[in-house]
């Protein structure tokens, strides 16, 4: 289930971020976080399952369009389908009111999803 980041999770969600190629180092993960605090058009939740936080994913809003920004998934999990949920559950949650797409870095990810990007 995806729950809404809260600052006292910081440090799960920038684990979870850094997995991604292109937000390894610790000065971008920072500025990145920072933007999520502070823009209220940037959503990012944390993937929950039973007890333990797996994945996240990273929302921009622009007019109508949900832009999925960044997607991960712990290493350890991958190959389950959290993905596939994580993606599920945000057409499901944006969809009535916006259209889901994606970034250059995520449209591969969403399109495999099945997913319009």
């Amino acid at each position: 289930m995806l729950i809404r980041y809260k600052k006292s999770m910081e440090k799960i969600a920038m684990g979870l971020l850094s997995f991604m190629p292109d937000v390894k180092q610790v000065k971008k993960l920072q500025q990145l976080i920072q933007e999520y605090n502070n823009n209220p058009d940037w959503h990012l939740f944390l993937w929950k399952d039973e007890d333990d936080i797996l994945g996240s994913v990273g929302v921009a809003i622009e007019g109508e369009r949900a832009i999925v920004q960044h997607i991960s998934v712990d290493p350890s999990h991958r190959g389950n389908g959290i993905g596939r949920q994580i993606v599920c559950e945000v057409r499901n949650m944006y969809a009535p009111m916006h259209y889901v797409t994606a970034t250059d870095e995520t449209k591969d990810f969403l399109e495999k999803c099945g997913t319009e990007a």
